[in-house]
């Protein structure tokens, strides 16, 4: 039970510290949020789990081909913003456009051979 509640106070304070930082500095919290920190943080808790390493590995070849549709909410939504679009339908479209995004990647990659 420590263990569950060492590994939500790390996670979460990974990202208080980033939001805290952005409001002085959003090139630095940019920074730190662009770190796969989320991954790095699996990749410990995999480890210290005494998961085999090719289930890590797995975890990291996996994350590779879905980082890249992730990168859709990040060019859409300061494309909306920039038009004037309200925050939350800006923020809801580029998670739709987002999702569709993640949907062709899968797609793309079932008809590559690759499966998750």
């Amino acid at each position: 039970m420590i263990y569950y509640a060492i590994k939500i106070l790390v996670s979460a304070a990974v990202l208080v510290a980033v939001s805290e930082i952005a409001k002085r500095n959003s090139g630095v919290a940019a920074l730190l949020a662009s770190l796969p920190l989320t991954s790095l943080l699996a990749f410990v808790w995999l480890h210290l789990e005494e998961s085999p390493a090719q289930a890590i590995g797995d975890l990291s070849y996996q994350i590779f081909w879905l980082v890249l549709p992730s990168l859709v909410l990040f060019v859409t939504l300061p494309a909306l913003l920039r038009m004037g679009i309200q925050f939350w339908v800006s923020l809801g479209l580029a998670v739709a456009a987002t999702v569709a995004s993640y949907a062709l990647m899968l797609l793309l990659l079932r008809k590559a051979g690759i499966q998750f």
